[in-house]
């Protein structure tokens, strides 16, 4: 396999994912900052070679390859183990579920350019734009623990880490940085905190990759 090349922003949660994928997969691999507070992601060469202008963005092999949850998907069939979404049908459609219950639902509400046109174009204050942020992870994380802690054991499916603790451990991240409250999810905080006790995890935390994002 071709050395792929990562373009990255510390703190972003979809790149966050793909970093510990890469590392679960034990993948090496480059990586190059994009400064999404610095409005990196919006110049011409950037968008040349990602139309959207997000991270994360791999690219091997002559291949550009977006959207972390494609991306993941990818991995898991270029390099097969370990596993990271399960080989059987109901099993696949549990974790893809929890997946996509942060990705889909908490993500999209809570990330950067959200929250850019909250303060900038809406001229709401920190005050607003924080209570909007807390709002949006209770109301998905309640469901998310509903959702989860029937099946799961360490972590959100089980014993064995998988998508969902790769989405999950980002958003968790993220809850604490804006101090919202766990207590009432013990499934997730417990996911949480198995995940991190594994390297593949523990390597891709921010704090471990924070002065190349801020290179750019």
């Amino acid at each position: 396999m071709t050395r792929p090349v990562l373009y990255d922003y510390y703190r972003s949660s979809a790149a966050y994912r793909v970093r510990i994928a890469l590392n679960m997969k034990g993948i090496d691999y480059d990586r190059v900052p994009v400064n999404l507070v610095e409005g990196a992601q919006k110049e011409a060469e950037y968008r040349a070679r990602n139309p959207q202008g997000f991270v994360p963005m791999l690219e091997m092999g002559g291949m550009r390859l977006t959207q972390s949850l494609a991306i993941i998907d990818w991995l898991d069939t270029a390099a097969p183990e370990p596993r990271l979404i399960p080989a059987d049908p109901a099993g696949r459609a549990h974790v893809m579920a929890l997946a996509l219950a942060i990705a889909c639902d908490i993500h999209p509400l809570n990330n950067l350019r959200v929250l850019k046109y909250l303060s900038g174009p809406l001229g709401q204050d920190e005050g607003v734009r924080n209570a909007w942020y807390a709002h949006w992870i209770a109301e998905g994380f309640a469901a998310l623990e509903a959702m989860a802690a029937p099946r799961a054991g360490r972590f959100l499916f089980g014993d064995t880490s998988t998508l969902a603790d790769i989405c999950l451990v980002p958003q968790m991240y993220n809850a604490r940085r804006f101090d919202v409250p766990l207590d009432a999810y013990p499934t997730l905080v417990r996911a949480d905190a198995e995940a991190n006790r594994l390297d593949a995890f523990a390597a891709a935390h921010p704090d471990k990759v924070a002065p190349e994002a801020e290179a750019r």
